[in-house]
């Protein structure tokens, strides 16, 4: 495990600097000090010296330390992670740190993954044959960190099952990667290798990506006043109408279904290259069940989004680039109808690289995983995603 050279300078220095404390003490209202930590500063002092008490508990501190990460802000998981480090640390040079302490907390799954993968890294130093012995439990893990390991093994397994010429097992083990990766370069690692030996790897369906859309343009977006200004499409879609756009013109919807497997629209090819324009984009879900969703998208200009007519997510920022899940908003689905509606603008820049004007988007939950849904009354026949990987 490496340690940030900062982090464990400090951890040192601090702990040479601590006298011995009487065991027994409490760690909850130190933990509760330094998760109130705040930005800004606010809180730093208190959880200083917070830090300094319960790294003086030592190890019977280290369980409690993770276990508070659970929920914790970002700020407040850098101080815990400080202290989970100066007290395993300690306790490992003085043989007192326990690896079946440890293994527990690895495998019990309500625990944040980043807690738990720290408590995996302590454990493969004690135990450099844990990984052989947790990670293939682990390749459902609801922890992106633990699983993106599991995930790899198996990758590493096929690799070696394709280069010993065993396609048939090869290909299971691609399609188990396949299936667990979160991670974008390890759900193409999987499925180029599942393609390269005649296996389809759908990623639209991986991603849970929506690819038909009713798109609408233009509406005025001169001065950048567009994002702000509430124009007919917020208030209700109604497929068949005819709006009022820039200008005076009438915006009527068309159906477009784009053949990029993650579900990139390139707006200028389906509606035009326009300047000072806003678009909308427009589609129907049906959720099999109430489910919660997180809404992740790319766009390399302005964008909001809504779902059932209320925003979840949005962005006033224009030429930043595009990727996906660059964006994440999140939400619940209600069984059966669900409207999304997002609104994309353009401004007036000239540059060459500030002429893209594309979006993406797609479903899944906490972890990037594809949730069961399908695309309805857009022009075509429904279009099912099965999520649930």
């Amino acid at each position: 495990m490496r340690i940030p050279p900062s982090t464990a300078l400090v951890a040192v220095l601090l702990l040479l600097l601590l006298p011995v404390r009487a065991a027994g003490t409490d760690a909850g209202p130190l933990l509760a000090r330094i998760k109130a930590v705040r930005g800004e500063g606010a809180g730093n002092a208190e959880a200083a010296r917070a830090w300094q008490e319960l790294v003086r508990l030592g190890p019977e501190a280290l369980l409690p330390t993770l276990a508070a990460m659970d929920g914790a802000d970002a700020i407040a998981r850098n101080w815990l992670r400080a202290a989970t480090d100066a007290i395993a640390e300690k306790a490992f040079v003085a043989r007192q740190l326990s690896a079946t302490d440890l293994e527990a907390f690895v495998l019990k799954r309500t625990h944040s993954g980043a807690a738990r993968r720290i408590a995996y890294e302590w454990l493969v130093r004690l135990d450099p044959k844990a990984p052989a012995r947790l990670l293939p439990r682990l390749l459902d893990d609801p922890g992106a960190e633990l699983r993106r390991d599991a995930v790899a093994v198996v990758l590493d397994e096929a690799k070696t099952l394709a280069v010993k010429g065993d396609k048939e097992k090869a290909v299971a083990a691609y399609r188990r990667a396949f299936d667990a990766a979160r991670d974008d370069d390890q759900v193409e690692a999987a499925a180029k290798g599942l393609q390269e030996r005649g296996v389809k790897a759908d990623l639209t369906a991986h991603y849970g990506a929506v690819r038909r859309w009713l798109l609408a343009t233009p509406f005025d977006n001169t001065g950048e006043k567009g994002y702000q200004t509430v124009y007919s499409p917020e208030k209700g879609v109604d497929p068949s109408a005819v709006c009022k756009g820039k200008d005076g013109a009438e915006v009527r919807w068309v159906v477009h279904t784009t053949a990029e497997v993650r579900g990139l629209v390139d707006l200028n090819a389906v509606l035009g290259k326009r300047k000072n324009t806003v678009a909308y984009a427009w589609t129907v879900i049906d959720s099999p069940r109430e489910q919660r969703v997180q809404v992740r998208s790319g766009c390399n200009t302005a964008v909001k989004i809504f779902l059932n007519g209320r925003p979840v997510f949005g962005r006033e920022e224009y030429h930043h680039g595009l990727s996906m899940d660059q964006h994440v908003g999140a939400g619940t689905l209600k069984p059966g109808r669900n409207e999304i509606l997002v609104k994309v603008c353009q401004n007036n820049q000239l540059e060459p690289w500030a002429q893209d004007w594309k979006f993406m988007l797609r479903l899944c939950d906490d972890l990037g995983g594809a949730i069961p849904f399908r695309v309805v009354d857009n022009g075509g026949p429904a279009e099912k995603n099965r999520g649930g990987r």
